[in-house]
């Protein structure tokens, strides 16, 4: 490979980057998963103990303590809980890749001197790490709204429809930010605060019916106000998605994918010089 030539950063090359790679990204992120729970005495069982006590948590604190409701509808406590459950673990997938967005390429500042390493690969493990967790913290979820809620929706498997489009945006996002935190280490610090923002942004602790409607847009504008309502839908009331809504919001998150994989391969020839 010739370090000087130009990168590919068409979306056939982004495709192209990711299924030639798929094995890499698959052991990359065995390791990382497994590297994440070496050495403890629970292992992997802590990818399992952690979601559930925070559901037991979320579900004392906010059912028993402040006795909150979701908006109008009536609810019993764990209702609440799984309610609120549904759009954490939306945001935790979205901050997980994020947060530690900025300081992938540092980490990893041995593979930048290998011209032949895809270095475009390292935000699609930690990616596919993430989805990891999340998919530990979903199994969860069903399995407390069989036990609280009655039963799991018939709705609930179309949740793959409503999580794939998240993925392309946070792979957007992780792109981005992967190579922007080469040459701006502060934007470590700032991604913090950045997805925090979103949290509170976004109707995880409150319905979006309970922002007055001249806020609405700015609640609407943040990626995660719609997947939340729609990953809300599937899994807690048994409601389809919003299918036009999704479709528009798949196409706008792969031009972002494709604009983030194409900053990514713009970037990199600068990477070596930086670290």
């Amino acid at each position: 490979m010739n370090p000087h030539a130009r990168l590919p950063w068409s979306p056939l090359a982004m495709g192209r980057s990711l299924w030639h790679h798929r094995e890499l990204i698959a052991r990359m992120a065995r390791r990382d998963v497994a590297a994440r729970y070496r050495g403890t005495v629970g292992g992997l069982l802590w990818a399992v103990i952690t979601p559930i006590v925070m559901l037991a948590v979320y579900t004392f604190v906010f059912s028993v303590v402040f006795q909150a409701k979701w908006g109008t509808l009536e609810q019993s406590r764990t209702q609440f809980a799984l309610i609120l459950y549904a759009g954490l673990l939306m945001h935790g997938l979205l901050a997980e890749v994020l947060n530690g967005a900025p300081g992938l390429i540092p980490a990893h500042g041995n593979y930048v001197k290998k011209v032949v390493f895809p270095l475009e690969v390292l935000p699609v493990v930690s990616l596919c790490t993430a989805l990891f967790q999340w998919c530990i913290g979903l199994v969860v979820l069903l399995v407390a709204c069989a036990l609280l809620n009655g039963g799991i929706p018939a709705t609930a498997p179309l949740i793959v429809l409503v999580v794939v489009p998240l993925l392309l945006m946070v792979l957007a996002l992780g792109w981005l930010a992967s190579a922007l935190g080469v040459y701006l280490r502060d934007l470590g610090q700032v991604m913090v605060v950045i997805t925090t923002i979103l949290l509170f942004m976004s109707p995880v602790f409150f319905p979006l019916t309970a922002i007055p409607q001249e806020y609405r847009l700015f609640m609407q504008a943040n990626p995660l106000t719609f997947i939340i309502e729609q990953g809300r839908a599937v899994l807690i009331w048994g409601q389809a998605p919003d299918w036009a809504g999704l479709l528009a919001y798949t196409g706008v998150a792969l031009v972002l994918a494709w604009l983030g994989f194409a900053g990514f391969q713009a970037t990199r020839k600068g990477f070596a010089d930086v670290l």
